[in-house]
């Protein structure tokens, strides 16, 4: 058998209800391994099924966090589990963020909806990283203000000048005040580079969404000036089986799982289909 198709045992360790139907699992697995951010594992639960998932923090003595959405049987399955349930873990998967890439620059992430999930745990990477960093900027965009994810926390990050945060929502009927120096507004998140003090030139811009995001955002990225070599976006909404078996991923001749999900959009513009 190959070696990556058998699950590492892991333990349910805590669960804490997010926003409408997603949750943070965290999970500790009986022979713990590293993840590095936009990698991912497969998350296995006995005679249900498994599905791929990537982190949302930095692995710490062992543990893996994801926040994960209720969308089908075995997401349904896992939100009914308790703390201490069993579950299996496989990775890591893929190859991540290039984090060598972001040192000595400016960094600018865009996320979209549950894309916010994975780009935390970059964010927290370059955080720990920041005496080596440039300035942090961060663009979320959700539905309605109630389903911004990590809305405290990135409210926070702002409030101690750590990074520069802006949200936008596709519909209110109320727009949250200033909060930590961050205004909500009413529009679509590529919107949100409108008055950006970013210099193009030393920004390296990761971008993790829904694909109608891609579409726009990545060519506007370039358009402005950071070079498609330095702009990456994780095409993680490709992938089923983690291990290029079941060809869900493949696109233009890539194994999404395998050779991505990162990729920059000197890469994308040659994949037909990708986005």
């Amino acid at each position: 058998m190959i070696k990556s198709l058998v699950p590492t045992a892991a333990s349910l360790e805590d669960i804490k209800p997010m926003i409408d139907n997603h949750k943070l699992f965290t999970f500790l697995p009986d022979k713990p391994f590293e993840l590095q951010p936009g990698q991912f594992v497969e998350i296995s639960l006995p005679g249900v099924g498994s599905f791929p998932a990537s982190a949302c923090d930095l692995v710490k003595a062992g543990r893996i966090v994801s926040c994960i959405r209720q969308v089908g049987r075995v997401t349904e399955a896992l939100h009914r589990l308790q703390v201490g349930a069993r579950i299996g873990l496989r990775g890591p998967f893929g190859n991540g963020f290039s984090l060598p890439a972001f040192l000595g620059q400016d960094a600018l992430l865009i996320a979209g909806g549950l894309g916010m999930a994975p780009l935390r745990a970059l964010l927290k990477a370059l955080i720990k990283n920041r005496q080596r960093m440039g300035r942090l900027f961060l663009l979320y965009g959700s539905r309605e203000p109630g389903s911004l994810l990590f809305y405290d926390e990135l409210t926070d990050l702002s409030r101690q000048g750590i990074v520069t945060v802006r949200f936008s929502v596709d519909f209110a009927t109320a727009l949250p005040g200033p909060n930590g120096g961050v205004v909500c507004q009413l529009g679509l998140v590529n919107e949100l580079l409108e008055g950006l003090s970013i210099q193009p030139e030393s920004t390296v811009a990761a971008v993790c969404g829904p694909p109608a995001l891609y579409g726009c955002l990545l060519e506007q990225l370039a358009s402005i000036g950071i070079q498609p070599n330095t702009i990456f976006a994780t095409l993680e909404r490709r992938m089923r089986c983690g291990i290029g078996e079941c060809c869900h991923c493949v696109t233009a001749g890539h194994y999404i799982c395998r050779d991505g999900p990162v990729y920059s959009l000197e890469q994308i513009r040659s994949m037909e289909g990708a986005i």
